[in-house]
């Protein structure tokens, strides 16, 4: 084991393999369907069973781990040789796992560096993938926290939903409500600003939403070197029709990456609900 080691959360939606590979450690949330808690994951609480729920008017809610959870994780990785962590998570805005991570960090003997991403979902990945760059090309825990800090916040998280009811159920709606109050014939066009649920625009047809998200994320680009990912929740058609778009109309800034599309992991989408399409653009270090 390298001396510094990186940990996220699993709303950072990082494959799992991609994690192993990187040695990034995942903590997972929770995902809390009628009487059943469940860890986020594959052997757990699925995007499916989070969408099924969801459709039944099942209750859902999502839970930060304990600190005890990091601690114990922080403790383990120190135990088998890590001299410094550097644990990066979702916006301390919108869950409260960030500062499970801090009161954790309290507690152990070594150098916890944590940092809140301002983002969420593969933003906050990007962030954790950006800080284990800098280990591997020799920077020290500071350096890689500061880099992460850096991704998470120069990307740009824009999301539609079907209907704001998901987001007004789980508290997470903040300034939307007082723009679109109940208007929910429209179709929203969200973003993460300052940590935070943020209108941007709305729209009345999903397809002009598609069209409108292909634009933002354009315009987000530039003319920099980006990554990408398309993320959905039961919305896998329209979540590849606009990775197609955007493979087309990013091909100088992506530089031969892929656009990444896959469906958005349980504990963000039980707040948003199916239907719902995101884009991130976070340009390169």
């Amino acid at each position: 084991m390298s001396g510094t080691v990186i940990v996220t959360d699993s709303t950072a939606s990082l494959p799992a393999e991609l994690a192993q590979e990187r040695g990034i450690r995942v903590v997972p949330l929770q995902v809390v369907i009628g009487a059943r808690v469940l860890d986020e994951g594959p052997d757990g609480a699925t995007p499916e069973v989070v969408a099924e729920a969801l459709r039944d008017f099942v209750p859902v809610s999502t839970s930060r781990p304990a600190p005890a959870l990091f601690a114990e994780l922080y403790r383990s990785l120190a135990a088998e040789g890590a001299e410094e962590i550097v644990s990066v998570h979702l916006s301390g805005e919108m869950s409260g796992t960030f500062e499970s991570a801090q009161l954790a960090a309290l507690e152990v003997e070594l150098p916890v560096h944590v940092v809140d991403s301002g983002q969420v979902g593969i933003a906050t990945g990007y962030a954790a993938l950006t800080a284990a760059d800098v280990l591997d090309s020799g920077g020290t825990a500071e350096e890689a926290a500061r880099a992460a800090l850096a991704r998470g916040q120069a990307a740009t998280s824009l999301f539609y939903v079907d209907t704001l009811e998901y987001l007004r159920r789980g508290g997470r709606i903040g300034a939307a409500a007082a723009i679109f109050g109940s208007a929910l014939s429209v179709k929203p066009l969200l973003e993460i600003a300052e940590g935070r649920v943020a209108p941007r625009e709305r729209v009345r047809t999903a397809s002009r939403a598609l069209a409108r998200l292909a634009e933002l994320a354009v315009e987000a680009a530039g003319d920099q070197p980006v990554d990408v990912c398309v993320s959905h929740l039961a919305n896998a058609g329209r979540a590849e029709e606009l990775a197609a778009a955007l493979t087309d109309r990013l091909a100088d800034g992506l530089e031969g990456r892929e656009v990444m599309c896959g469906e958005l992991g349980a504990v963000l989408g039980a707040h948003v609900g199916p239907g719902m399409v995101a884009v991130c653009v976070a340009p390169r270090p």
